[in-house]
């Protein structure tokens, strides 16, 4: 089964999540040779194939006087060295937007770190409803609201994680039980369409507040 929602969407919701409280274990690529030119950016001493960067990942750029700083998607990875990046838009069918770019373009400090980890343990969830390996995300037909379900989920995990590093800070609980509020909510309200056959109707709906019950 396909990751039900990307870096992208969580942007969407902490961009702190890849800014100050980004993971330091899930940084993919960095640097401070970033170079930025409307929505291209490119740095010499990377490789962002190898690092298995995707689009929808997200990138932290940082310039040394102050005038640039900022989370932006990445739209696409152009070459080894080159990526289309943006200001986070609306869909991601719409053009790129470019970054703000302030009086520095050049020396640009750059991070792109992932959570696809916590993605794919939120993605477990979804179990629970007999979504299995098998049924991909376009398969499911209100996608955008487990979508959303899938990114609470995931922002939930991280703040418990982060809360169990830095036990004394409420403010990391609070965040947490805020999104397991919210996550578990939707849970018990949610239903997925599934459409195995392609022709825009379900063949089944998994109800999120009834259990399931399998016959030996």
């Amino acid at each position: 089964m396909m990751s039900l929602c990307s870096d992208r969407d969580i942007l969407k919701y902490e961009p702190t999540l890849f800014g100050e409280l980004y993971l330091k274990n899930q940084v993919v690529e960095a640097g401070t040779d970033g170079e930025l030119a409307g929505t291209t950016f490119s740095a010499n001493g990377a490789n962002f194939v190898s690092a298995q960067v995707e689009a929808e990942d997200c990138i932290y750029l940082k310039s040394a006087d102050g005038s640039l700083e900022g989370v932006y998607e990445i739209v696409s990875i152009d070459s080894a060295t080159q990526l289309c990046v943006s200001v986070l838009r609306a869909e991601v069918e719409s053009d790129p937007i470019a970054p703000p770019v302030g009086t520095q373009t050049t020396g640009l400090t750059y991070r792109i770190s992932t959570l696809r980890p916590q993605i794919a343990e939120a993605d477990l969830f979804f179990r629970m409803f007999g979504v299995t390996e098998d049924i991909e995300a376009g398969e499911i037909l209100n996608s955008e609201e487990i979508k959303q379900l899938c990114v609470l989920g995931t922002i939930m995990v991280i703040y418990y994680s982060l809360a169990g590093i830095d036990m004394q800070n409420d403010a990391l609980w609070d965040k947490a039980e805020h999104y397991e509020k919210m996550f578990y909510k939707g849970m018990e309200r949610v239903t997925i369409a599934i459409d195995k056959d392609g022709d825009g109707v379900a063949d089944s709906v998994r109800y999120g507040g009834c259990g399931r019950l399998i016959r030996d």
